[in-house]
């Protein structure tokens, strides 16, 4: 088949970005189109005003990264072609306002969106809304394209669906560049401590946010990557941009991933979905639009609060419990309401206090880790080799970076909010419900 059409696509952050054959094939598709009216940061843009780029743009930009990272790693063309194709198309089934609906499509669908990636891709559920049928009724699963051009959809899906990667303890990675047991180093280029997907979301969040610490040297870290035994490691040489990226990470999820208002309004709207009575089993084909207009259709609790929050009346902060001025015991509370239900529990107590609907009180409750102040290693745990070819943990070699291992990035464990005229109410009853 002839791979001879190139099409440019201009962007801001990487300059022009090449895509041809498979991948331009897959770019155009119905699927991969929807994602330009999917925002990349959901509602942040309520608090971030030039926070309007989407996942569309992301998923282009891990597709370029992606081959960049394959190229200087010296991948075959077929291991080059299948992370390409992970990178255009792990966020794919991403739901409406991104992370923020995410628990919501589990519930709805009973697969996460690397797992509805699978299914969309080889054609095993729904690629287009019914009322789409005149347009893309007969259209083929991505599978089919993938397989004319040679590349194995399986493959593809295996580097989206799974974030984990494989390898062992750092310090056992040794010697020399010639043993590549697994092919995990693939898997990194997607899924890792210095992956495609982490560098592009970091600096075009930063980007279109205004927040100048999320900048990092995207350039010298991929001309510093080698393979050494089945892992993807950073040359000594890069070591600082490899820091750099990690301040990057902690900052931006202090300042914009985890940012109160933000969190307040994406509580709003999970908890405005939850009340809508309409089919949500296709919910990974809609566009952020789409949803609004189903929930404004809809009627009562749910048309109201998308109608709020459509006009930035979000719930005013009511009561919040920082990590830095709370007890070990007054985190303890707090995590009795972490977890799967806990938020709901919590809500549902105030409002039995105050004998209003729970509907109108919007709790949001730090992730179990963060509350038990664990080392987060996962994406620190960056593999740095010598000129002998030793490979330790960036730890081993930089202060900064053990430090940033524990560093709590949310700031706060408990956020309270309900609307203005009820803050004072809804602080009191939450002391109460927390027997503070």
């Amino acid at each position: 088949m002839r791979m001879d059409r190139v099409k440019v696509v201009q962007d801001p952050i990487h300059g022009s970005i090449s895509l041809d054959g498979p991948y331009l094939s897959v770019m155009d598709r119905h699927e991969m189109q929807r994602l330009r009216s999917v925002r990349q940061l959901g509602l942040s843009n309520l608090v971030f005003p030039g926070a309007n780029h989407t996942r569309f743009e992301h998923c282009l930009g891990t597709y370029h990264l992606a081959g960049r990272m394959a190229d200087v790693i010296g991948l075959d063309r077929d291991d080059s072609a299948t992370v390409r194709m992970a990178g255009l198309l792990h966020d794919v089934c991403h739901p409406p306002f991104s992370h923020a609906l995410e628990a919501v499509m589990e519930r709805a669908t009973g697969l996460d969106h690397m797992e509805l990636a699978r299914a969309l891709i080889n054609g095993r559920i729904p690629n287009h809304r019914s009322c789409d049928s005149d347009m893309f009724g007969d259209s083929e699963p991505m599978s089919e394209i993938m397989s004319r051009f040679g590349i194995s959809s399986e493959e593809v899906c295996d580097l989206i669906e799974y974030p984990v990667t494989n390898t062992g303890p750092l310090d056992t990675f040794m010697g020399s560049n010639g043993h590549f047991p697994s092919h995990d180093y693939a898997h990194q280029i997607i899924h890792g401590p210095v992956d495609a997907d982490q560098m592009d979301y970091l600096m075009r969040d930063a980007y279109y946010t205004g927040i100048v610490h999320g900048s990092i040297d995207c350039e010298r870290l991929i001309n510093t990557m080698r393979l050494q035994n089945d892992r993807i490691v950073i040359r000594r040489g890069g070591m600082v941009a490899a820091e750099g990226l990690m301040v990057s990470r902690a900052l931006m999820y202090t300042s914009v991933y985890f940012h109160e208002t933000v969190k307040i309004a994406e509580r709003m709207l999970e908890k405005a979905v939850c009340e809508y009575d309409g089919d949500l089993s296709e919910i990974y084909l809609w566009s952020d639009a789409d949803l609004v207009s189903n929930l404004r259709a809809s009627g009562g609790k749910s048309s109201m609060a998308i109608r709020r929050i459509m006009n930035r009346d979000i719930d005013k902060k009511a009561f919040a419990i920082y990590n830095g001025d709370a007890t070990q015991e007054i985190l303890d509370r707090v995590m009795l309401f972490s977890g799967k239900g806990g938020q709901e529990r919590l809500e549902s107590e105030i409002a039995d206090v105050l004998g209003v609907d729970p509907f109108d009180i919007c709790v949001v409750v730090a992730p179990k880790s963060s509350l038990q102040s664990r080392i987060k290693i996962g994406k620190t745990d960056v593999a740095i080799a010598d000129d002998e070819g030793r490979v330790r943990p960036i730890t081993r070699f930089s202060p900064l970076a053990r430090s940033l291992q524990s560093r709590d990035t949310h700031g706060w464990s408990l956020v309270v909010a309900s609307s203005d005229d009820m803050r004072e109410k809804v602080a009191r009853a939450t002391r109460k419900v927390l027997g503070l």
